[in-house]
C-alpha cells in the first residue's frame, strides 16, 4: 500500500504551494522518513522537511423520519512537505 493517499487541493494548501510547501493525506501509520522517501520517489524532488498532524474524525448527526442517526467521520493524517527552492510539484499534469 502506498504511503501517500492523495494530495491536498484546498485554497489554503494552494497558497502554500507558491512558498514550496505541499500538503498530502497520508497513511496514519506512516512516519516522516517514509513520507519523505515516497514524495522524492514519486515526484522527483528533494524534500527539506516534513511536518505531520493527525486530525480526529468529527461527530456527525442527521435527522431521518424515525430517529436521529449519529456517526463519526474518519480520522486522517496530513503531511506538509517543504521542498527545495526552485523545484515544483505539478498535481494537475495527469488531467
Amino acid at each position: 500500500m502506498s504511503v501517500l493517499i492523495k494530495p491536498l487541493i484546498t485554497e489554503k494548501a494552494s497558497s502554500m504551494n507558491e512558498k514550496g510547501k505541499y500538503g498530502f493525506i497520508v497513511d496514519k501509520k506512516a512516519n516522516k522518513v517514509e513520507i519523505r522517501k515516497e514524495v522524492e520517489k514519486m515526484y522527483g524532488v528533494s524534500v527539506e522537511s516534513v511536518n505531520t498532524m493527525i486530525y480526529q474524525g468529527k461527530a456527525k448527526s442527521r435527522f431521518s423520519k424515525s430517529r436521529v442517526i449519529k456517526g463519526r467521520a474518519s480520522s486522517f493524517k496530513k503531511a506538509i512537505v517543504t521542498i527545495a527552492d526552485g523545484e515544483v510539484i505539478d498535481f494537475y499534469s495527469g488531467i
